[in-house]
């Protein structure tokens, strides 16, 4: 029982450090939740749920041994595909508004989780050295380990993105569509950015 204790609160400190660093899968949070309500947070903690659960099935079948030594291309393929979901998110601001449903599929807080989280570069990279290691290392004390592992790690964003969602949601109702708009533009921007600051890493490092 210690272990499984241990191993949760493990979990859960690991995956809060990550989810309260500014990044991708955060600014898509905000920006899903102008206009929504406190369960966007969930939302989007459930599609980056899905690309973890497929990455975590991946490393107990071998995939981190194979794909380190292509961790450059993938932080480069991340890196250009954050500029272009950065781009369709500043146009899309155009014609946001209070008043209706986005409908484009980077709107959706399921797809703006799953997207930010598979073109973050480093989430990948993260998950194909340290994650795996502690996936592998929680094996050797049986695949429950590693369930409750998971379980905390996935609390810790669950917790986090509603708290974000809530607190941005909560302002919706008094926000004019201008101020909606620019603050979806400005999330694109920092998506942009998010996407240079990994190409230039890339170049650096290379």
């Amino acid at each position: 029982m210690y272990d499984l204790i241990q191993m949760l609160i493990l979990g859960f400190v690991i995956g809060l450090t990550g989810a309260l660093a500014p990044g991708p899968t955060l600014v898509a949070t905000i920006n899903a939740s102008i206009g929504g309500n406190w369960t966007t947070g969930l939302k989007v903690s459930l599609g980056h749920l899905i690309v973890e659960l497929v990455l975590v099935i991946l490393i107990l079948f071998g995939l981190a041994a194979v794909a380190l030594p292509y961790t450059s291309a993938i932080a480069g393929i991340g890196g250009i595909a954050l500029i272009v979901f950065g781009g369709l998110t500043i146009a899309d601001s155009r014609k946001a508004t209070m008043s209706s449903t986005p409908v484009q599929s980077f709107t959706n807080p399921y797809m703006a989780g799953l997207v930010t989280s598979a073109a973050n570069p480093y989430f990948w990279i993260w998950w194909l050295s340290i994650g795996s290691a502690m996936v592998l290392a929680g094996l050797q004390g049986g695949v429950l380990l590693v369930g409750i592992f998971m379980i905390g790690h996935w609390s810790a964003d669950t917790v986090w993105y509603t708290l974000v969602s809530t607190g941005v949601s909560k302002g919706s109702t008094i926000l004019p569509d201008s101020a909606y708009r620019k603050i979806i533009a400005l999330c694109g921007i920092f998506l942009i950015l998010f996407g240079i600051y990994y190409l230039s890493r890339l170049l650096i490092s290379s």
